[in-house]
């Protein structure tokens, strides 16, 4: 069989891939903003399984566009989330995307306390204004904030949590999705880097809009 390739410039590639995930994924039951993430994250694994499993609660998406608006800053648990990250949109807020993964002392300190460096990062890094935590590849992390969050240590306005793999990975997302702050998450083991990032620059985007 013939394999025909489609004739797109450039500069319409991102509509026209959006206008395709509209048409394959059909009717669906998201408001316009939450399914402007939703499409975001299809766009950037090419995964519709995502519009079943995404959770969003407590005003996820209201939360999270206030807390860019506010200049407030992001902080991710790998540098892959952060790479992922559209940080010119975000510098028109006055907000910066933080990762203290590879900061001197992480890893020792890390050691020392017998706890992950992911950890040990997370819990430095909520100190510098965070409105946004992206958790896109540890669970301990992702756990981490959540303790911190309980114990009135923490208080970012938004926590997206979906970290990817087989240990910890779906029960961590699980306990975020029964807490009663501002989250998003993907049920299972499904998730990752470009998850998290793919979030944030969606949020990013309905922050710029009128």
């Amino acid at each position: 069989m013939k394999t025909e390739l489609r004739s797109v410039k450039p500069g319409e590639i991102e509509a026209e891939s959006f206008r395709i995930i509209e048409q394959e994924l059909g009717d669906h039951a998201f408001d316009p903003q939450t399914f402007a993430v939703v499409r975001r994250v299809i766009h950037a694994t090419g995964d519709f399984g995502f519009a079943d499993h995404l959770r969003f609660g407590n005003q996820a998406v209201r939360a999270g566009i206030a807390a860019l608006r506010a200049g407030r800053n992001i902080l991710t648990d790998v540098n892959m989330v952060a790479a992922g990250i559209n940080k010119t949109a975000l510098a028109a807020f006055g907000g910066r995307v933080i990762c203290k993964l590879a900061d001197p002392g992480v890893a020792a300190a890390a050691a020392e306390s017998g706890r992950t460096r992911s950890e040990v990062a997370i819990e430095q890094g909520l100190a510098e204004n965070i409105g946004i935590v992206a958790i896109g590849n540890a669970p301990t992390a992702l756990l981490k904030v959540m303790e911190l969050i309980g114990r009135s240590t923490a208080g970012p306005d938004l926590v997206v949590g979906v970290p990817v793999g087989f240990v910890n990975a779906a029960e961590s997302k699980e306990i975020l999705s029964r807490q009663d702050y501002p989250l998003i998450t993907v049920l299972g083991r499904k998730g990752g880097s470009p998850v998290a990032a793919a979030i944030v620059n969606a949020l990013s985007r309905l922050a710029r809009e009128v």
